[in-house]
């Protein structure tokens, strides 16, 4: 498989290009990148930095990735982006390297197989998890973790520091500013709980036991009013329940607290 770099692009001889790499006109590759088997950098796109590239992701027209990220302390350390395989990274998206002093790691990852859309942002020392789509203009603050196959809605925007569970659901233009756990779904500005993420649950073939457990506890914690004693509660009645476990585990360990459920739709909730 042969590799194809256009003569009108702009490729650094030290960038590492693997097999079967295809370069478009007018893209620009740095010299500290790494292009792994198969990935495809469309007419121009940038990727610059100490970034790595996995096999078969594409990056399309317009796109940034791996430029100095917009904090203020960094320094041009040699700070790292890596993108996983099969990773596809659409038009005019931006993701930068880590960045470098207060609770900085150095490194922004994305996994395999994910889908970041057209605008997206994805800032300094963010991890997205495998398997997520960011739909169109979703904007992650640094620090931001995104777990396994996470879907936010577009116009999405997530504040530094917070984290979405695994297999969460967000509405368009939701603004989280607090954890929003796996398993739920989470709408409106500012972002509020709606119920279980069922559609996906029941995709990802979750056991009908499995899902009935996290209807009982989000009915619990979300749509009581003891919510560190349900939490309690319903790790010592469900949790031979891998996805109860997580879900407990993942909120007894919030700092920046935990999205509140929107009462006013108790009736409507599809937990209920």
């Amino acid at each position: 498989m042969a590799t194809e770099v256009h003569p009108n692009s702009s490729v650094d001889p030290k960038a590492q290009l693997g097999a079967g790499v295809r370069v478009g006109p007018f893209a620009v590759v740095g010299p500290n990148v790494v292009l792994g088997d198969g990935a495809i950098v469309h007419p121009h796109a940038v990727v610059d930095g100490h970034t790595t590239v996995g096999a078969k992701a594409e990056i399309f027209p317009g796109a940034v990735v791996g430029m100095a990220p917009q904090d203020l302390k960094y320094d041009g350390s040699p700070t790292r982006l890596e993108i996983g395989a099969k990773t596809v990274i659409r038009e005019c998206a931006t993701l930068h390297p880590g960045s470098v002093g207060g609770r900085a790691v150095g490194v922004t990852k994305v996994g395999e197989g994910c889908l970041i859309m057209a605008y997206c942002h994805v800032a300094h020392d963010c991890v997205v998890g495998d398997h997520v789509v960011l739909a169109n203009a979703v904007q992650l603050a640094g620090h931001v973790t995104v777990e396994d196959h996470v879907i936010l809605g577009g116009l999405t925007n997530v504040h530094q520091f917070c984290r979405i569970g695994t297999r969460a659901f967000t509405g368009a233009a939701t603004r989280v500013s607090q954890d929003v756990p796996p398993y739920l779904m989470a709408d409106g500005h500012p972002a509020r709980m709606v119920g279980l993420n069922l559609v996906g649950l029941k995709r990802a073939g979750l056991p009908p036991e499995s899902i009935s457990a996290l209807k009982r506890a989000y009915r619990r914690i979300f749509m009581g009013t003891r919510f560190r004693n349900s939490i309690k509660e319903v790790e010592a009645e469900l949790g031979e329940f891998p996805e109860i476990r997580r879900l407990v585990a993942f909120l007894e360990s919030s700092e920046r607290g935990i999205t509140r459920a929107d009462l006013a739709a108790r009736g409507k909730s599809e937990a209920g």
